[in-house]
């Protein structure tokens, strides 16, 4: 999502609601109750955090020096979540303005310590007995479902290496002769005419899992020390992870030193 000052003002100007939460933390906010926001954003089916706003209309900008370390609070976001939970901050004229864009949850509701959190609450006993069931149900067939129920053409997808790889598995020549349709028709990746989530995963491009499965995303980073700060190499993938396996593996290997074992007069 683009967010810009135009942005900011059109959030300033709606309702707040379960996709949308204002906290002034002028000077800092408890990390703890961001992660409960975030996990109960996602749980709504995503939304947007925003710090260093009045949550009261009419609405004005106070500024926030909450989180000066951005990368410190995105790396330990993922590590409660297994969420990607993207961070931008916006320099108003009346100050620091933190937006916190949180995707939905992935593929069944997120709980935080014991409890799947809501918007603005808790769950409590007084819910309704199938409130939970219905939070749980939630759950996507990876392997079935179509992503938000679209039904997408195969020309998106980039299965480039798809022939290669399942020859290679198979010793089957003539799978150098199907058409990439097929062979994911095949794979049971391609149902009812559309891409399934499995095939999202597998080979779709940056631009579609960023817009519709956005914790799908890998990042390597490599530390010689258990010392905190930044890693000493760190990339990131959002695509098709049949797109970069061969190239993530590549990073792996780089490090893995061959050392020579001498047993008597043998090495």
């Amino acid at each position: 999502m683009n967010v810009d000052l135009t942005r900011l003002q059109a959030w300033l100007s709606a309702g707040e609601d379960e996709h949308l939460e204002f906290k002034e933390a002028r000077n800092r906010y408890d990390f703890e109750e961001l992660v409960k926001y975030c996990v109960a954003l996602a749980n709504e089916g995503g939304g947007t955090m925003i710090l260093g706003v009045t949550d009261r209309r009419p609405r004005h900008v106070v500024g926030s020096h909450a989180f000066t370390d951005l990368e410190r609070t995105k790396a330990g976001l993922i590590e409660r979540l297994r969420l990607r939970v993207d961070v931008a901050v916006l320099q108003h004229p009346n100050g620091r303005v933190i937006v916190f864009s949180v995707p939905s949850f992935p593929t069944v509701s997120i709980q935080y310590h014991g409890a799947y959190w809501m918007r603005r609450r808790r769950p409590d006993p007084d819910d309704p007995p199938d409130l939970l069931k219905r939070i749980l149900m939630r759950l996507a067939d990876f392997g079935g479902n179509l992503p938000s129920g679209r039904s997408w053409p195969t020309s998106i997808l980039r299965p480039s290496a798809t022939p290669a790889m399942w020859q290679r598995k198979s010793g089957n020549k003539a799978l150098e002769a199907l058409p990439v349709a097929q062979l994911l028709a095949d794979a049971e990746l391609v149902v009812r005419g559309g891409v399934t989530y499995a095939a999202l995963v597998l080979f779709d491009t940056h631009q579609a899992l960023g817009r519709y499965l956005g914790q799908a995303e890998v990042i390597f980073e490599y530390r010689s020390s258990d010392v905190t700060g930044p890693a000493a190499q760190r990339e990131e993938y959002r695509q098709g992870f049949f797109l970069f396996q061969d190239e993530i593996w590549h990073k792996i290997n780089l490090r893995n030193d061959k050392q020579h074992f001498q047993y008597g007069l043998s090495r």
